[in-house]
């Protein structure tokens, strides 16, 4: 919208409520016969699965996990990781100024919620260990070490420099550059891999120059494999965790991402960032942002 000049100022954002999602019958709005064995079907499960391929996400991430030698034991690890960076981070107050409470009504009257509820920040690597592999025998993939079922939303405003000085606003952050990539549904957790290497090369920037980097984790192996074919430095990747403790409410974990890379670059004071996600159906985003405190 902007870039092509059709919009100046543009309010964007995503929501998912994941526990609301219905089942469903199919095939029955004109009527049915008599004596019809009607099934049910999990509009989340087969939202969670790649029609085309008939692939559910989580066996992309197994398929990962084979081909880059992931191992159960790392990615439990990994994932217990996630877990313990978020708490200290929310410890630390610096999830505050990206969040806005939200009251809801309970039996016990309204109540606001001001702190994301899916993480466990109690888990052990023992814990972690006893749970079973979910989609694969002998798989690498559990509920503890796989971005989580959940609800969320979030927004982020993008203006054109033009508008900028118009409007004298006061930007929390630039937008580089981004890039948008293809990829092997079947390992569409890679996705991730030629987005950033796309997003570098288009604004001639390096990974060295990013003094932040986030790689949504939809799954541990599945972020392994990321991290390990871009050599990533953990010590600026998903330092305050990521969708293993925070949840992945799919259309809202784009801006939660991007959000939380301004802010966190904000706080630590430095100039370059990337963000990025691996997208069901074989596809990967990413976004450099620049600092323009």
């Amino acid at each position: 919208e902007i870039c092509v000049k059709d919009s100046e100022i543009v309010l964007c954002g995503g929501t998912e409520s994941m526990s609301q999602a219905p089942f469903y019958v199919r095939n029955i709005r004109f009527g049915t016969t008599f004596g019809s064995d009607l099934k049910l079907e999990d509009s989340l499960w087969t939202g969670l699965t790649d029609q085309h391929i008939q692939i559910p996400m989580a066996i992309t991430a197994e398929n990962l996990a084979v081909k880059h030698k992931i191992s159960r034991e790392d990615s439990d690890k990994y994932a217990l990781q996630s877990q313990q960076r978020w708490k200290a981070a929310n410890d630390a107050g610096y999830f505050n100024n990206e969040m806005a409470p939200i009251e809801v009504k309970t039996k016990k009257g309204k109540q606001t919620v001001q702190v994301d509820e899916h993480a466990r920040p109690q888990t052990t690597l023992e814990q972690l260990n006893k749970l079973p592999p979910v989609f694969k025998k002998e798989g690498t993939v559990t509920a503890g070490n796989a971005s989580g079922i959940s609800d969320g939303a979030g927004a982020v405003i993008i203006a054109s420099e033009d508008a900028v000085k118009k409007h004298n606003f006061t930007p929390l952050a630039r937008i580089v550059g981004y890039f948008v990539s293809g990829c092997d549904p079947a390992i569409m957790g890679i996705g991730p891999v030629p987005a950033i290497n796309g997003a570098l090369k288009k604004t001639g920037l390096s990974l060295k120059d990013m003094d932040l980097v986030e790689v949504n984790e939809a799954f541990a192996p599945q972020y392994l494999a990321v991290e390990k074919s871009l050599d990533l430095d953990r010590s600026k990747t998903n330092v305050n965790g990521g969708a293993i403790a925070l949840g992945h409410p799919l259309g809202g974990s784009g801006s939660r991402i991007t959000a939380h890379l301004v802010h966190e670059l904000r706080r630590r004071g430095g100039k370059y960032a990337v963000g990025s996600a691996c997208i069901g159906g074989g596809q990967g985003i990413a976004v450099i942002i620049e600092n323009t405190a």
